[in-house]
């Protein structure tokens, strides 16, 4: 079993708020531990890119937001354009929802259209820019988390994620290692949504994560430097 350091682990999460109550004094602190912890990244709700770009300017720290947030059913335009504003603003990653019920539906020519959309949107704006797929997995049978993963490498996107966070299921160990074994000579993978601890997020990196996406990322560290 591979082993990381507590500053490995914290260097791969992105600390999160998705929250609708969430507040700037929220985000403020999310920021501040971020700065503190080392994290990869902060994941905010498009409200609060400028305010972190911001806070975070000249840390090291990465600030991501999401589109199509949390349903993934907006019109492709917009969908397209949120990303766009986003990486305007200064976001540096950008995870969107696909449309969960065009992939179920077998539509998979929009459903590629609609992550391709995003992929040109951020990358027109900054060709550095990465894009995160969520599938949320927890609504799909395998063959249609094969196929989502297949339709967001072929879009160019980045990574795959497994979830919102805001569905009926976070992440599995089963649902990276079957994301990672689809795209991981090409992609990566991100796996979010009810991971808490430290066991938790080793969990979801030995099964082929190189991102977690988790509100709890504090804790997850703090445990790390305690047992490492």
């Amino acid at each position: 079993m591979k082993q990381w350091t507590a500053r490995q682990i914290a260097g791969m999460i992105d600390a999160t708020i998705l929250k609708p109550q969430a507040t700037a004094a929220d985000v403020e602190t999310l920021c501040r531990d971020a700065r503190d912890y080392h994290f990869k990244a902060v994941c905010v709700n498009p409200v609060f890119v400028p305010l972190c770009v911001r806070l975070l300017r000249g840390s090291g720290v990465r600030v991501a937001t999401v589109a199509g947030f949390p349903l993934g059913a907006s019109a492709p335009e917009a969908k397209a354009q949120e990303a766009r504003i986003a990486v305007r603003q200064g976001a540096h990653e950008v995870d969107m929802v696909i449309h969960v019920g065009g992939l179920i539906a077998g539509d998979a020519d929009a459903v590629r259209a609609d992550i391709a959309g995003v992929v040109a949107a951020c990358k027109g704006e900054n060709p550095d820019a990465v894009v995160k797929v969520i599938i949320e997995a927890c609504l799909l049978r395998d063959a249609q988390k094969r196929e989502a993963c297949r339709l967001a490498r072929e879009a160019g996107a980045d990574f795959v994620k497994t979830s919102t966070g805001f569905s009926t299921g976070g992440a599995t160990v089963d649902d990276v290692a079957l994301m990672y074994a689809c795209v991981g000579q090409e992609m990566q993978v991100k796996a979010a949504g009810g991971i808490r601890s430290l066991d938790d997020a080793l969990a979801m990196l030995q099964a082929g994560a190189t991102r977690i996406g988790t509100s709890g990322g504090v804790a997850i560290v703090k445990e790390a430097m305690a047992r490492f």
